[in-house]
């Protein structure tokens, strides 16, 4: 009698082995990120978002296999002017890995000269489509000129800088600091659609640049419609 070469149990392995199909990677390749249109890259944001807000883990860790092909080039399918505040880092609060984001940070997310200037290299070099003014609750900077906080060196030029905005929500109906963050980012998000001469016109193309709202109690990141 012929013995069979399949054990009755290791066919069954097979089985649930073939079964057992593993998750496609949230994150392409990086060439592949350079393709990435406006409303994908803010769907792949949002996406990363929820994944942020629902699980207790990172879905989409670092590692050896993807800092080796980041090495090579980069490619982010995002811009992220945001603030510097500690509790608002953007690959954390999006779920993004390395080479996934380009970060531009200043305390009450503003843009000068070199901001501005990083920005034009991550869309014009870069192929980065989507630029993403993210403020959050509340934001001490905003706060600071809010409440017209007499501070002194530098910080100074922070409060001027988020002022006109303050300025503009006197008598809004709301919370005052949430009002002012979201204006102060709609403000710098104008600037930078009005950047002369490249981002004005790249603004007017297929580069589109948005405001978010990050909520630090919820994790949350509201978009701008």
């Amino acid at each position: 009698m012929k013995m069979s070469l399949f054990h009755p149990i290791s066919l069954l392995t097979l089985i649930a082995a073939a079964a057992f199909v593993l998750p496609a990677p949230a994150n392409p390749p990086a060439a592949e990120a350079a393709t990435v249109s406006p409303e994908n890259a803010l769907r792949r944001l949002k996406d990363g978002n929820s994944r942020y807000v629902k699980y207790n883990f990172s879905q989409v860790k670092p590692n050896r296999k993807r800092r080796l092909e980041v090495a090579k080039g980069q490619h982010p399918f995002a811009v992220i002017v945001g603030c510097s505040d500690s509790r608002v880092g953007p690959e954390i609060v999006f779920d993004q890995s390395l080479g996934d984001l380009f970060v531009v940070r200043t305390a009450g997310n503003l843009v000068d000269d070199y901001a501005l200037g990083s920005i034009e290299y991550a869309v014009a070099h870069l192929g980065t489509r989507l630029v993403v003014v993210l403020g959050h609750e509340r934001c001490g900077a905003v706060d600071a000129a809010l409440q017209k906080a007499p501070d002194g060196g530098h910080v100074k030029s922070l409060v001027e800088a988020i002022t006109p905005a303050v300025e503009r929500i006197n008598g809004r109906p709301g919370d005052p600091l949430e009002n002012a963050v979201k204006e102060n980012a709609a403000d710098v998000a104008k600037k930078i659609r009005d950047s002369q001469p490249a981002l004005s016109s790249l603004a007017k193309a297929d580069v589109r640049v948005v405001e978010g709202y990050y909520d630090l109690d919820t994790g949350v990141v509201q978009f701008a419609k």
